[in-house]
């Protein structure tokens, strides 16, 4: 699904942020991206996102060469691809549940082909008693499990996920990362970019350490 060339990327004439990262991600796989702060992981997460393009080497994602797409090829390549970034990206105007059901509204689907869906994912995160409130009056917790169901309500080929745990207590953590698990079963590559350590260690997955702009895996 994903493969990294002797991948860089840099700012400007600045050093190089990334480099020389070369590693493949295969269909309906999950792994762990983690590294110290500052290593790069939410880059990586961008490049992955096709919101960056690397400053050298050669990146291909579901069989096309990201660099020769033009820009206007690019959202409908990211339909494919569900993402949680750690600013949330909820829409202040949309309530809960129109936030979440968002994809499938731009997608042209009728409401009531997803209306139950969007419910009871909205219950399995917690949400179901918040499904008629704005994102200004959530908390950050909620706000993260609202960005997270608005991921994976399409069933995406591809989810990056950048600390999607972060903001939920414990309990809340291993409840999502069960649902992450459910949707790799269903066919999803999953992605999650992580510090949480004993998060990791629930599951028996693979692991992209990154440290000063290097990878290394650990199958």
């Amino acid at each position: 699904m994903i493969q990294f060339e002797n991948v860089g990327l840099r700012y400007g004439m600045g050093p190089e942020i990334l480099r020389d990262l070369t590693f493949n991600v295969p269909a309906q796989s999950f792994q762990f991206l983690t590294g110290p702060s500052g290593a790069g992981k939410t880059t990586l997460m961008r490049l992955l996102f096709m919101s960056l393009k690397p400053t050298r080497g050669l990146i291909r994602i579901f069989e096309r060469d990201v660099g020769n797409i033009p820009n206007d090829n690019l959202p409908l390549l990211r339909r494919r691809i569900g993402v949680v970034f750690q600013d949330f990206r909820l829409l202040d105007h949309l309530t809960t549940y129109e936030n979440v059901a968002l994809p499938l509204r731009v997608r042209g689907k009728d409401e009531a082909s997803y209306r139950h869906d969007v419910l009871e994912l909205l219950q399995w995160v917690g949400l179901g008693e918040r499904i008629n409130v704005l994102p200004p009056v959530l908390s950050g917790g909620e706000k993260q499990r609202a960005a997270i169901a608005r991921a994976l309500i399409d069933q995406p080929e591809l989810l990056l996920a950048d600390e999607p745990t972060g903001n939920v207590d414990p309990p809340m953590a291993r409840r999502l990362l069960k649902l992450l698990m459910e949707l790799n079963r269903l066919g999803t590559a999953v992605i999650i970019a992580t510090h949480d350590l004993a998060l990791m260690d629930q599951i028996d997955a693979r692991r992209m350490i990154l440290s000063e702009g290097r990878l290394d895996i650990y199958e």
